[in-house]
C-alpha cells in the first residue's frame, strides 16, 4: 500500500535528516518547515536528551546518558521497572492507544510544536524521524557489561518502545492530517555482518518493524550515513533508501541485482546530495553532474531521470555538529542542487 504514496512527493523533494544546531526551538523549527517535505527538528545543544538514542530510549527504567548521548542501562534498576513499562506496552500494542509513547517536550521540544506546525498549514506530508532498532541495541551499554543486544530481556523490550514509540508518532502525524514520511536513522549499520545469526534476526525484526509503518499508512525510509552491506537492506521492503552520495552511491549501485528488485517493486532513493563536512567546498553543479553520471552508467539516461525526479534530497547527514550560519548555507545548497536537478531534466 504505503509504496503508491511514494506518487505524493513532490518532484526533487527536499527535507532533513533530523538534527540541528538550533538553541531556540523556533528557529529550528521554522528552518525545517521550509522544505518541501517539512521534517521534525532534533535540537540536541545543550539538551542531551534530544541526542539520538536517548531520545529513542525515553521512558526505559534504568537508563541514564551523558552529555554526548552515549546511554546506559543500569541492570538492576531496569528489571525492576520492567514489568510495568512491560504491561504499558503490552497494553498500548494490543489496544492502539498510543499516545502516552510519543516524545515529551525533553525528548524532542519540537514534537507538539511541529505537530501543531502541520496541522495548521494543511500539509500533506511530513517527516519525522527515530533512531533504529540496530543503532539503539548495538550503541546502548549495560551496567553489567556489554551492550543490549546480549542481553535477550532488555533487548526485547527496547525493541517493543521502539516500535511503539514509531507507531505512535506515525498516528500523530496522520492525526493532524499528513501522511508520515518517517525514517529509521540507523548509523550503527556500518557494522553489519550478513554471516553472523544474530545480525540476520535483528535484520527480519526490523523488516517486521518497517511492515507495520507502511500498515498504519506511512512512507517508511532508512538512513546510514555509513558504508554497509546495502544488498541487505534493499531486501528491507523500504520505501526509500538514504544515504550519504558521495560516500555511498558507487557502493550502492555495486549490488544492481538487489537494487533492480527494489526499484522494481516500487523502491526509491533519499539522495544525501549536500555534503556536511566541515571544511567542505563542494560545487554543487559537479555533485549534481557527478550523481546522474554514476546513476546512468547503471541504469541509463531515461530511468535515471525517472528515479532523480521521483527521490528525495536531503544533506549527507544530521547538523547538530555545525554552525547556524554553516546549517543556512547546506539548506541553500539543497535547494540549488534541487534546481540543478530540474533543470537537467
Amino acid at each position: 500500500m504505503s509504496r503508491s504514496l511514494l506518487a505524493l512527493l513532490p518532484p526533487y523533494a527536499t527535507t532533513g535528516i533530523g538534527s540541528l544546531p538550533h538553541t531556540q526551538g523556533e528557529l529550528g523549527l521554522q528552518l525545517a518547515l521550509q522544505l518541501e517535505v517539512p521534517f521534525l527538528p532534533e535540537l540536541p545543544s545543550g539538551a542531551p536528551g534530544e541526542l539520538m538514542i536517548a531520545s529513542a530510549l525515553e521512558g526505559l527504567p534504568g537508563l541514564s546518558f551523558d552529555e554526548q548521548g552515549m546511554c546506559t542501562v543500569d541492570r538492576a534498576a531496569w528489571e525492576a521497572g520492567s514489568a510495568d513499562l512491560s504491561r504499558r506496552l503490552d497494553a498500548a500494542l494490543g489496544s492502539g492507544e498510543l499516545a502516552s509513547f510519543e516524545p515529551s517536550p525533553s525528548a524532542r521540544r519540537a514534537w507538539r510544536p511541529f505537530l501543531w506546525e502541520v496541522q495548521a498549514r494543511k500539509l500533506a506530508l511530513a517527516k519525522a524521524q527515530l533512531a533504529g532498532p540496530f543503532t539503539v541495541r548495538w550503541g546502548t551499554r549495560l551496567s553489567s557489561g556489554g551492550v543490549v543486544v546480549n542481553d535477550a530481556a532488555v533487548d526485547r523490550q527496547v525493541f517493543r518502545l521502539l516500535l511503539a514509540r514509531s507507531l505512535a508518532m506515525v498516528r500523530a502525524l496522520h492525526a493532524v492530517g499528513a501522511t508520515p514520511l518517517f525514517y529509521l536513522d540507523e548509523p550503527g549499520l556500518y557494522a553489519l555482518d550478513v554471516r553472523e545469526g544474530r545480525h540476520l534476526l535483528n535484520l527480519q525484526e526490523t523488516r517486521l518493524l518497517v511492515v507495520a509503518l507502511q500498515r498504519e499508512g506511512a512512507l517508511v525510509g532508512l538512513h546510514c550515513c555509513g558504508n554497509t552491506a546495502w544488498e541487505a537492506l534493499l531486501g528491507l521492503g523500504l520505501d526509500l533508501l538514504s544515504f550519504d552520495v558521495r560516500l555511498s552511491l558507487d557502493a550502492v549501485l555495486e549490488a544492481p541485482g538487489p537494487l533492480e528488485t527494489f526499484l522494481e517493486r516500487g523502491g526509491g532513493l533519499s539522495l544525501g546530495i549536500v555534503p556536511t563536512d566541515l571544511g567542505e567546498d563542494a560545487s554543487v553543479a559537479e555533485l549534481v553532474a557527478a550523481t546522474e553520471a554514476s546513476l546512468e552508467s547503471v541504469l541509463g539516461a531515461a530511468r535515471t531521470r525517472a528515479l532523480l525526479e521521483h527521490s528525495v534530497l536531503t544533506p549527507a547527514c544530521g547538523l547538530a555538529l555545525r554552525t547556524v550560519p554553516d546549517t543556512e548555507r547546506i539548506v541553500e545548497q539543497l535547494r540549488e542542487a534541487r534546481a540543478a536537478l530540474a533543470a537537467r531534466a
